[in-house]
């Protein structure tokens, strides 16, 4: 597992065969699978707190966590995700992980992640221009004061410009 998959996905405890007849089922969305030979509903990680949650509504991830059994830290990771979010009313909150402001879901609040978009974004345009630099032979880019707009070759040996 890479560092992208350790961070950033979760399986969420994904069931693979039926628990009633044992065939294969078939994701449906939203943490929900289907077998498809007998039709029950079976629910991933996700799937049971988002049943839980509206139900209950307001309820804490500790209230939440100790309902369903599953991990405090897993219901973190689906609010980092932004599959869930803290209701507005709530005391508690996320913060941000770059500057520390109180957020509902996510990583990052509005403006850093709008910062953090545009750094990107230059970035990959810097990396854009160095790999265009890296493919282009024979033409200078770097010029010395004075030199814009000078030949620097000669046409003939004896002739210079």
């Amino acid at each position: 597992m890479n560092f992208y998959e350790e961070k950033f996905l979760h399986d969420y405890h994904t069931p693979e065969k039926c628990e009633k007849c044992g065939a294969p089922l078939a994701y449906k969305g939203i943490g929900e699978y289907r077998c498809e030979r007998c039709g029950h509903l079976m629910y991933d990680d996700y799937g049971i707190v988002r049943n839980y949650l509206e139900i209950n509504p307001g309820a804490t991830s500790g209230m939440v966590a100790r309902a369903t059994g599953v991990k405090e830290s897993e219901i973190k990771n689906m609010l980092r995700e932004e599959k869930l979010e803290i209701r507005e009313d709530s005391r508690t909150f996320l913060q941000c992980e770059a500057c520390g402001k109180p957020i509902t879901s996510g990583r990052y609040c509005e403006s850093c992640s709008k910062l953090a978009v545009a750094a990107a974004k230059k970035k990959k345009e810097k990396e854009a221009l160095e790999e265009k630099k890296e493919h282009v032979f024979g033409v200078s880019t770097d010029y010395t004061i004075g030199e814009e707009g000078r030949k620097r070759f000669l046409r003939n040996n004896d002739e210079k410009n």
